[in-house]
């Protein structure tokens, strides 16, 4: 086996490489040198540096692994990877120790102003009382996204004493308990936090997860540290939350903008600010060095690994069947993500006709993709989608009922959560269209939109036009409509596919129209096809 080092790794990773092959270190590569180094090479290693494209990928008839010495994948052609049947690695876990402690460090510091204190002893000013701290010992800590990073901060502040809450919607309370945490809702940590720590993914939907209103929530005196992503926090939102005393300190190891060169935290007197050290320890850089050998040599060698960023493509004729049913299953869990309400508990995923004589972990993939990466920084796919869920205290469960070879092949999805069960049944039709066929009970012929409005009402006359009327008044095209009841005079579901955004306070003036019971508005992104989703080529 031969394994190419295209970027920097320590010198034991290295070694353990060549324990069991032949390594190539070469750095600094442009497009042209890789396309030659590649020639001859089994598995390649990178950092952030070197950029694997497809055309460099497409003339490797060895290449059998990329692997990626940390977290992103940014610099290497995913999809180009895939559909040549190369698998992709990352390491995910290496720095979770570094930045668990990390975390520490920084709320040690804020709760006992330790940087102005040496700056103040080192200039000659050895008094103690301008620098009077807290400490954390009976604390509460509010930890904002209980992944890997999280827990390990929660049984750490566990060991000092300090109360832990939680919000994540995708971790149940079973699994924080086992971490020391007690599982609330955002607005219930703000309110009850001394110490707020972030550690959620940077998404569309968390970036600046911290703004105003939600400053306004935290305890007044609260201190923040954060360690995970610097869009997390609204800046403009934190500076003013610091001036009016609402947060007594922060710590931020990471800014919206790297390097932060004229933002005002920079010289607030009580802000402390490292230069995006999480992950820069001794320990960190050997650990991610070993662990990127061990996995790209369990994958030459044909031995499980972890850290898959993509799959081993199915057979061609499996994926001709089952690549609409993908697709299907991942965007109704991106509905299903939108309407669940409370931490989801458990997914069931039920196959009819003949969808239920394959098997199901393609189908699981997709729809816990669909479900999870909105809100993951880590990708969902045929490797790890059922250790991504169970990792956070989601059941699985799988219902197959084949009633004959003529039989529609259907999937019917049902997520538990604390709140109330959402539950969504579809099919393809013509071997391509995908159909919600059943959403919240409701039964329809639903051809999904990008942009779709759901509106929950009393049955009665003049419901649409309504609906329709303000919705025109705002600007906002109707594409389509689908409408689904329990009885007549009963409750209803309106779904509508619109050519336009619908503007917040248009959806709240909606949700006070006489009649109308719940809006929900539910959008579908564009996304990269799911790993393993081409097959590769004959």
């Amino acid at each position: 086996m031969k394994v190419l080092v295209a970027d920097g790794l320590a010198p034991d990773g290295v070694r353990r490489l060549a324990e069991r092959a032949e390594v190539v270190v070469r750095e600094g590569l442009a497009e042209d040198q890789l396309v030659r180094a590649l020639a001859d090479v089994d598995a390649l290693i990178v950092r952030s540096r070197t950029r694997v494209t497809a055309r460099a990928l497409a003339r490797a008839p060895r290449l059998r692994v990329v692997a990626r010495a940390g977290v992103g994948t940014d610099n290497i052609d995913v999809d180009a990877a895939t559909r040549l049947g190369i698998l992709v690695l990352n390491t995910p876990e290496s720095s979770t120790i570094s930045t668990a402690e990390h975390t520490m460090a920084m709320m040690l510091a804020l709760a006992r102003h330790l940087p102005a204190a040496h700056l103040a002893a080192s200039r000659g000013d050895w008094r103690r009382e301008p620098f009077t701290g807290v400490e954390l010992y009976g604390k509460t800590l509010g930890i904002v996204g209980l992944g890997k990073i999280g827990s390990e901060v929660a049984r750490r502040a566990a060991a000092f004493g300090m109360r832990v809450v939680a919000a994540d919607p995708y971790v149940a309370a079973e699994r924080a308990a086992q971490v020391g945490a007690e599982v609330l809702a955002l607005d219930e940590v703000l309110a009850r936090s001394d110490v707020l720590s972030l550690h959620a993914p940077l998404t569309p939907a968390t970036h600046h997860l911290l703004g105003r209103s939600q400053f306004a929530r935290m305890k007044r005196g609260a201190l923040l540290v954060n360690c995970a992503r610097g869009g997390l926090v609204d800046e403009d939102a934190l500076l003013a939350a610091l001036e009016e005393g609402v947060v007594a300190g922060a710590a931020l190891d990471v800014m919206e903008r790297e390097p932060p060169h004229d933002s005002p935290l920079l010289r607030h007197p009580r802000v402390i600010l490292t230069p995006h050290l999480g992950a820069s320890t001794e320990e960190a850089q050997r650990r991610v060095a070993v662990e990127v050998a061990d996995q790209v040599l369990a994958a030459l060698e044909g031995r499980p690994v972890r850290g898959a960023v993509n799959a081993p493509a199915l057979r061609d004729e499996t994926w001709q069947r089952l690549r609409p049913f993908v697709d299907l299953a991942r965007m109704m869990g991106a509905v299903a993500c939108q309407l669940a309400e409370g931490q989801v508990r458990e997914v069931e995923l039920a196959y009819a006709g003949d969808l239920a004589s394959h098997d199901g972990a393609p189908l699981r993939a997709g729809f816990l993709a669909g479900l999870l990466e909105p809100v993951l920084d880590q990708p969902v796919n045929l490797i790890n989608a059922s250790v991504v869920a169970r990792e956070r205290g989601i059941a699985l469960a799988e219902v197959r009922r084949e009633d004959g070879e003529d039989s529609a092949s259907a999937l019917r999805v049902r997520v538990e959560t604390s709140g109330a069960a959402v539950v969504i049944a579809g099919t393809v039709v013509g071997g391509r269209e995908p159909r919600i066929t059943c959403l919240d009970g409701y039964r329809m012929d639903l051809a999904p939109s990008p942009i779709m409005l759901l509106v929950w009402n009393e049955d009665r006359p003049g419901m649409i036009g309504r609906v329709g009327t303000l919705l025109g008044g705002a600007d906002v095209n109707i594409a389509s409509m689908h409408v689904g009841r329990d009885h007549p005079r009963g409750r209803a579901l309106m779904v509508l596919g619109l050519d336009d955004p619908v503007p917040p306070e248009v959806a709240e003036e909606l949700g006070r129209l006489p009649g109308i019971l719940k809006v929900r508005v539910v959008q579908l992104q564009e996304h990269r096809p799911l790993p393993g989703a081409d097959p590769p080529p004959s």
